[in-house]
């Protein structure tokens, strides 16, 4: 193979793919349905990236071609029947991944939330510490400006994506397990099948599987050794000793752990859901045998990942963050979290749904978890892969929300809504297109400090 063609190359996971193709002297290109910052980045990169359906744009060597797709791509596009049709080496992303791992010591995260924070904080502490590891991320690191990281040392860490069950690709030798809760039922089902896929995955690890105390993961369920943490439970193997943040929301805590008690840890990421995820990621560091000491400074040094907590506005009048968050536990954590950042202030969210399933499995969990708001700014729902679903609106949650204040708009009268809108600490909170208005929502803000 000389090229490697992606079709959906705009997606977290598979925009990583396509860099490490590229690093390893490969002519990568690819298509995507919209353009983006990240698509935006890999042409910068020398990736040759189109936004119309082209089939013909597909390199016409067959045998000198491997092209890698994502489940989310229609299989009536053109390029995904002449792919499947024209006699080309075809994987999906998560098996090209799973490729990519086989024969290096694989340290894998999955869990319905907290793998992407988890996952990149793995790789910083295994980058800080000197021992390096190669990085497929689902997210961008706010330390290294990308989602994928190289090196020579032969392991990898990989987020291990539940969706379409992808993460039964890979065979981790240790494996954390952040969540396991309903989520992506348009796939599974019902939730009996969420845990059956995640006890195989769980089945596949070779060395320990870092379960979260409380998931339905039991020792049956892996020939691997089986540990737990947690955030604060002292019945877990890892857990967080006396957690408490700082007047700026950072958290300090006593790291208890099967080797005594690693004292004075500080999360370099603000908000206790990112405390939660750095005991996840030092039980993974602490069990492969890292330094404790350089763990726990790297852990310090730790700046996050884009869009998960972060931080854009932050004075004592007007503070913006934004979050990922599109499932109904997701929402809890990072509006609790926030709600610690800045304490007694006064919280207005903006949400965008995603997915038609997902808003009509769990319209109540939603409504529950934004009701958790001072006022809530909901928009209308973001679609991604599915075709409109009949009676499933933003209204479903809108309607059971208990918020002081609420209004649901289209997400094209955001911006004439937050002109008029006063701000003391605004979040924005969705994994569809609400990233498009992170810049201008930024930029309105500071006009007002």
């Amino acid at each position: 193979m000389k090229n490697v063609y992606f079709i959906g190359i705009g997606g977290i996971g598979m925009s990583a793919i396509a860099r490490y193709y590229k690093f390893k002297g490969f002519d990568v290109a690819g298509y995507d349905r919209t353009p983006s910052e990240l698509t935006a980045q890999l042409e910068k990169e020398g990736i040759s990236v189109h936004y119309e359906d082209r089939p013909d744009l597909i390199p016409s060597d067959v045998n000198e071609t491997l092209i890698v797709y994502t489940p989310a791509v229609p299989a009536d596009l053109g390029e995904m029947v002449k792919a499947s049709e024209g006699g080309y080496a075809l994987l999906k992303r998560s098996r090209t991944l799973g490729e990519i791992a086989r024969g290096q010591r694989c340290l894998a995260v999955a869990g319905t939330h907290g793998k992407t924070t988890t996952s990149t904080l793995t790789a910083h502490i295994f980058t800080e510490t000197g021992e390096g590891c190669s990085a497929f991320l689902g997210g961008i690191s706010r330390n290294y400006g990308t989602n994928l990281l190289m090196s020579k040392t032969p392991t990898v860490v990989a987020e291990a994506d539940e969706f379409d069950r992808s993460f039964l690709q890979l065979f981790p030798e240790i494996a954390v397990i952040t969540a396991v809760d309903p989520d992506h039922l348009d796939i599974y089902g019902d939730y009996e099948h969420v845990v059956e896929a995640f006890r195989a995955f769980a089945s596949q690890v070779s060395g320990t599987v870092i379960a979260k105390k409380g998931t339905p993961i039991r020792p049956e369920d892996t020939k691997a050794t089986l540990l737990t943490y947690h955030y604060i439970d002292p019945g877990a193997d890892f857990y967080a000793i006396g957690p408490k943040p700082d007047q700026c929301g950072y958290f300090h805590y006593d790291l208890k752990w099967p080797g005594g008690i690693l004292k004075d840890i500080k999360v370099g990421a603000p908000g206790w859901v990112n405390a939660e995820n750095s005991v996840a990621a030092a039980a993974i560091a602490l069990t492969y045998g890292l330094d404790p000491e350089a763990v726990k400074a790297a852990i310090g040094t730790f700046q996050g990942v884009k869009r998960r907590l972060e931080v854009h506005v932050n004075t004592p009048g007007i503070s913006y963050i934004d979050d990922y968050a599109h499932h109904p536990a997701e929402l809890e954590s990072a509006i609790t979290s926030i709600r610690e950042i800045f304490p007694g202030r006064r919280l207005t969210a903006i949400f965008q749904p995603h997915l038609y399933t997902r808003t009509r499995d769990f319209a109540p969990e939603f409504a529950a978890a934004l009701s958790k708001v001072d006022k809530l700014i909901l928009l209308d729902i973001y679609p991604a892969r599915e075709e409109p679903i009949p009676g499933v609106t933003s209204e479903m949650i809108f309607k059971d929300v208990t918020a002081p204040e609420k209004v649901l708009i289209k997400k094209e009268e955001l911006m004439e809504l937050l002109a008029e809108e006063p701000v003391d600490v605004l979040a924005t909170f969705g994994a569809g297109n609400i990233d498009r208005y992170i810049e201008p929502i930024t930029k309105l803000l500071e006009s007002r400090i």
